[in-house]
């Protein structure tokens, strides 16, 4: 079957379709995951990357003109109930890289991308968010060789660090940012 799926598509010998499964499976997109996947997409689509599926584990998100990207995504309000905001915070270890290209995994660990673009859903009051509201949506660019300068062995970094040195951009800029800082 083509891996471009039709909505409209029949799962074989039941009475419903792959749409149904999607929202069934995908609808809560305030959770990490489902959240994560949106804002790959919302990058991807400001560079004009998602006519093609996504690639689940590949060395990086996206290769946008020679030039591999990694985004991440983090968010003040979750699914389940809090009694307080969550704390920003990105993941950024070195690791070693599946590419899905050649089958093999990468003999060093190391940050893989060229720069990362760190997502950040602003809404902090769960009665009235939107997270398909691009307006809600901070994105922080940065340079993976800034990172690897500043920050060579962390692990983690905080929004509160990462606005010390960046400054958020919104949905219509990205694409301009993300070319600023790659070239």
């Amino acid at each position: 079957m083509n891996s471009k799926i039709s909505k409209g598509i029949q799962i074989k010998g039941t009475e419903t379709t792959v749409e149904e499964f999607w929202r069934w499976a995908y609808s809560d997109l305030l959770s990490n995951t489902n959240r994560g996947i949106l804002a790959e997409f919302l990058v991807g689509y400001a560079l004009g990357l998602t006519s093609d599926p996504r690639i689940e584990w590949d060395k990086a998100d996206f290769v946008y003109i020679e030039n591999l990207i990694e985004v991440k995504s983090s968010a003040y309000i979750q699914s389940w109930k809090q009694r307080q905001p969550s704390k920003i915070v990105f993941n950024i270890p070195k690791a070693r890289a599946w590419d899905t290209a050649t089958g093999l995994m990468s003999s060093e660990s190391k940050r893989n991308s060229d720069c990362y673009i760190f997502c950040v859903y602003t809404d902090q009051d769960k009665s009235n968010y939107d997270v398909l509201d691009v307006k809600r949506w901070d994105f922080y660019v940065v340079s993976t060789s800034y990172l690897n300068e500043h920050f060579t062995e962390q692990k983690t970094i905080s929004l509160s660090t990462i606005n010390k040195f960046c400054h958020p951009v919104n949905y219509s800029r990205l694409k301009a940012e993300i070319e600023s800082v790659l070239y």
